[in-house]
């Protein structure tokens, strides 16, 4: 049996139950290797995923994780006061933060933490604020230490007493708790051991043995691909949430719960995105990927068919009619397999889904193609001009439908069952306004080439890619991508700028001035000494991307735009602050000076 017949081998449509396929057990034992096999994970503080290089701070050897320093003197620094960095790691000290003895109550005799406030526990604290809050020394000489004396903490270098039915003191137990209440013991040996390896763990035994072994699995391609990193105390608390989802598989829900979820308290925001990726390997692990798996789902997920876009989805679960739905989706996978863009596809099948509406609300059942005809088409464009009013959605859905319509009789889907007169000729689309021009003045054109405004960029590459933008008029989604080898010289030796033209599928070269030249052999020499080995786009992404292989993407550049267009304080020729799109700068009126 196929997996297009056998639905229980194909993954459920979102918002459906889950379903945990037959021989998921077995894939995962051959997949997991035995050294991501363990109950706990210990990582090398250099590898690249879970580790890094070391900390600045000499003599410190845990992985670096912010400002080039360990989280332990990322916490210290902050902590006093942000100093100069080359001061603070001339003073400070490499002993391993969490593993050292905690202070303890100043009260002569009093063995409890000093974590009340003003160098006291918690208990004469309290005493003293009732006493009216009165001078410390002197208050503090007349205390006396508790009587009978609790037993000490069982990690061996605390010698706090332990609080409340607990074997540990105060501070110790609540860390136990962040932690996940893991097995005592170990617990207790992780405290004592201040070596580097100590903090690069992963404690998996809060997950159910099934569940345990699909995030080994995800945890082990991470670790195979070096794209990103993982941080093991942050993924922690992401395991414990995890664990509290009461699922013995990811697959027990589908991906649209996942994706729905809630974070749970204190996991921080990368609990999502950790369990979707999880739950997109397991899937594939067990179900597979392509055209024979997401062919049948009402929502097809293009990262599954190969395209490189994660989360972009075509949707055809709003047509309610099986045989427009048959047709839409072999319309779909016809124009992703002939380069379509993805964006322009998931439009098109959005507009059939208007069509199907439309479709339903007839008083006539329209059950096939032979009773779409010419009559039924003209009342579909009143349809859509009482509802869109000529605006550009209008035309879109009329284009789509008749591509529609003309690959229906082109490739002969519809076996001859739709009438000739099933066309839409140029006068149905509505008239556009002509507007504006979209260009941009010359004098603000001069405001934002101006040098001392370029200077106000804090990232030279964000820098770099805006003047691409107002001198070559590339498209943002064009300029993000360009290679890394993008320089070309001609026979004089001017040199020109090679991209790729996406909306037209080939090749470009654009000349380019001196400086800008300049501006890009720069940034190809500071891409070399983040990535040594050649990376193949001029502007990588600066993270979640170990390999360089990913490039900025122009959601994040847009932002920094409007950004750096507000501290500029770029004004038209009325003094109004301008506001702009990248796209604009394909339309200026003139060159800039």
């Amino acid at each position: 049996m196929s997996a297009r017949d056998d639905r229980a081998a194909v993954p459920a449509d979102d918002g459906q139950p889950g379903a945990r396929p037959a021989g998921l057990l077995a894939k995962l034992m051959t997949a997991v290797r035995p050294e991501f096999r363990g109950d706990v994970l210990v990582f090398d503080p250099r590898d690249p995923v879970f580790g890094g290089p070391p900390c600045t701070i000499a003599g410190c050897d845990r992985p670096q994780r912010e400002r080039g320093m360990c989280r332990s003197h990322r916490r210290r620094w902050v902590d006093a006061g942000r100093p100069d960095p080359a001061e603070f790691a001339a003073t400070t000290s490499t002993d391993w933060r969490g593993h050292l003895p905690v202070p303890s109550c100043e009260i002569a005799g009093c063995h409890y933490g000093g974590d009340g406030g003003h160098g006291l526990c918690r208990r004469h604290a309290r005493q003293w604020r009732r006493a009216g809050c009165p001078e410390p020394d002197g208050w503090r000489e007349s205390r006396q230490p508790p009587s009978p004396q609790p037993p000490a903490c069982r990690v061996g270098y605390c010698d706090l007493w332990v609080r409340g039915t607990s074997t540990l003191c105060l501070t110790h137990h609540n860390r136990w708790i962040d932690q996940g209440r893991p097995d005592l013991e170990d617990f207790i040996v992780s405290r004592e051991d201040p070596g580097p390896g100590a903090g690069e763990r992963i404690d998996l035994r809060c997950l159910a043995p099934h569940l345990r072994l699909e995030v080994q699995y995800a945890l082990q391609c991470r670790h195979d691909e070096q794209k990103a990193k993982i941080v093991p105390a942050q993924l922690q608390p992401i395991l414990r949430g995890l664990a509290a989802q009461d699922v013995s598989s990811l697959l027990d829900k589908p991906e649209h719960h996942w994706r729905q979820c809630p974070d749970p308290p204190r996991t921080g925001n990368g609990w999502r995105a950790f369990t979707l990726d999880a739950y997109d390997r397991i899937e594939t692990l067990a179900f597979g990927q392509g055209w024979d798996i997401e062919y049948p789902r009402d929502i097809w997920r293009l990262r599954k068919l190969g395209i490189d876009r994660p989360a972009a989805t075509i949707s055809f679960g709003q047509i309610r009619q099986p045989w427009l739905k048959a047709l839409a989706k072999r319309w779909a996978r016809w124009q992703l397999t002939t380069g379509r863009s993805s964006g322009t596809v998931a439009r098109t099948a959005a507009a059939l889904s208007r069509f199907g509406e439309f479709l339903a609300g007839q008083p006539v059942s329209v059950d096939g193609l032979a009773q779409v005809d010419r009559p039924l088409l003209e009342a579909y464009l009143a349809d859509l001009h009482s509802a869109l009013g000529g605006r550009k959605c209008h035309a879109q859905h009329l284009t789509a439908l008749n591509g529609f319509l003309t690959a229906i009789r082109q490739h002969r889907w519809d076996e001859g069952t739709l009438p000739a007169s099933a066309m839409l000729f140029t006068e149905d689309y509505p008239r556009r306004a002509q507007g504006l021009p979209r260009a941009l003045a010359a004098q603000v054109m001069a405001q934002l080439d101006r040098r001392d405004n370029q200077d106000r960029w804090d990232r030279p590459d964000y820098r770099l890619i805006t003047m691409i933008l107002m001198r070559c008029g590339l498209r943002i989604s064009d300029a993000c991508k360009i290679p890394s080898a993008c320089l070309v010289t001609d026979a004089d030796g001017a040199p020109y700028l090679r991209y790729f033209n996406r909306k037209m599928k080939r090749e470009a070269l654009v000349p380019i001035d001196g400086e800008l030249h300049q501006l890009i052999l720069q940034q190809q020499q500071r891409v070399l000494q983040r990535w040594p080995s050649q990376v193949p786009v001029l502007f990588p992404r600066p993270t979640t991307n170990l390999d360089g292989h990913k490039p900025v993407d122009g959601s994040t550049y847009r932002p920094a735009l409007y950004k750096w267009l507000k501290l500029c304080d770029i004004r038209d020729e009325h003094g109004r602050a301008i506001k702009l799109v990248p796209h604009q700068w394909r339309h200026i009126l003139s060159a800039p000076p």
